[in-house]
């Protein structure tokens, strides 16, 4: 059918620029509109006597999303991948497989995207040429030509309509029952912990199911570069980052929200991603009082993770000596919570780390058991 579709979509974009100029002299407005009365009439008259399924494929190329709209809707496809008008790649169940349809020309794949950029209020220039936003249930990361070399490449990863639990988590096979009581302790408890593992292995899900075991009547404050965090009650709120691409408004990054929360008179506060200098002013928020938070950190484990944070946290605090930091982190975080994959793709929690002592040589981790 892909082929059908590409003939009648060739024989109308070749119609469609046989089409005249402005003859009768009309104003723009007129014009636009007469041009898009005359496109209908010829799409009609190619598309006719042609059956539904080749119809709809065809106005999904010319109005909609092209070879990516049968994929948004369905929902066993946790990612997108994009990286021209004939290279499109889908991750389900953690594994990543080729899509058999593409885009039909270079133009259709660039209208999509200019379509794509401006739901998502997400555009890239020569000046800046990488760009994030939200899109319908995905959130959205773009590249420009400038750095690909080729065409724009982006890439949508979906969000859940409805947040995780720990028992979806369960019936995914991702932990065991017993596991189940240990998180629900690290919460009741107020212990302070990283959910940390590498790229699209769910960090954000379980943050989303620690978040789902809250009470109603505790405020969180949520710190994010990209909205993905459910919130869990409506005594809770949530801050975003700014950065204006244009360099018109100032940007407004963690280490600000972080600061900022401390007025909003927060029980916890939870970071979506711990990536910079925001490291120091969140870790010295939880030794100062905000017991119960946590965020996520990517890392391959938790010895890896917690090198990481001390790298963090020496750009938000370049004076403070290497001993300074660590007895930061081990005043501050309480366990470090792994998570990752399978060699079948399946997402898996991989275990939880307690930080026990600061030694000579580092911050001294053990399996965690139960309280």
């Amino acid at each position: 059918m892909m082929i059908a579709a590409k003939k009648v979509y060739d024989e109308i974009v070749a119609e469609v620029h046989r089409m005249p100029f402005n003859e009768l002299l009309l104003s723009p407005e007129e014009e636009k509109h007469l041009r898009s009365q005359k496109i209908e009439q010829i799409v009609s008259r190619c598309l006719q006597n042609t059956e539904a399924s080749l119809q709809k494929r065809v106005r999904d190329e010319l109005n909609s999303w092209g070879p990516l709209c049968e994929i948004l809707g369905d929902e066993t496809v946790t990612e997108i991948i994009v990286n021209g008008p004939n290279a499109i790649w889908i991750e389900k169940a953690g594994r990543l497989e080729r899509h058999p349809d593409s885009f039909f020309s270079d133009l259709s794949f660039r209208n999509c995207l200019d379509r794509l950029c401006h739901e998502a209020q997400a555009h890239v220039t020569v000046e800046h040429p990488c760009a994030d936003g939200r899109f319908q249930d995905f959130r959205l990361s773009l590249i420009g030509a400038e750095l690909t070399q080729s065409f724009p490449h982006f890439s949508l990863r979906r969000h859940p309509r409805n947040p995780w639990t720990f028992l979806k988590l369960q019936e995914r096979q991702w932990c065991q029952e017993k596991d189940l009581h240990f998180f629900k302790d690290l919460i009741e408890q107020r212990k302070n912990f990283l959910v940390v593992g590498p790229t699209g292995c769910g960090k954000t899900s379980v943050l989303n199911s620690f978040l789902n075991l809250l009470p109603e009547n505790e405020r969180v404050v949520v710190i994010e570069d990209t909205s993905e965090i459910a919130l869990p009650n409506k005594a809770s709120m949530k801050l975003l980052t700014r950065e204006d691409p244009q360099g018109v408004l100032p940007t407004v990054d963690q280490t600000q929200l972080v600061k900022r929360s401390l007025r909003l008179r927060p029980d916890r506060i939870v970071m979506g991603e711990v990536r910079g200098g925001e490291a120091k002013d969140f870790l010295m928020s939880l030794a100062t009082g905000h017991a119960g938070s946590f965020g996520t950190l990517h890392a391959q484990d938790a010895g890896q993770a917690l090198l990481r944070l001390e790298m963090l946290i020496q750009m938000g605090a370049p004076q403070w000596s290497l001993t300074a930091i660590r007895r930061l982190i081990q005043l501050s975080l309480d366990y470090v919570i792994v998570t990752g994959k399978d060699k079948n793709g399946l997402r898996k929690f991989k275990g939880a780390y307690r930080l026990c002592s600061l030694e000579e040589n580092g911050i001294l981790l053990e399996p965690a058991e139960s309280f």
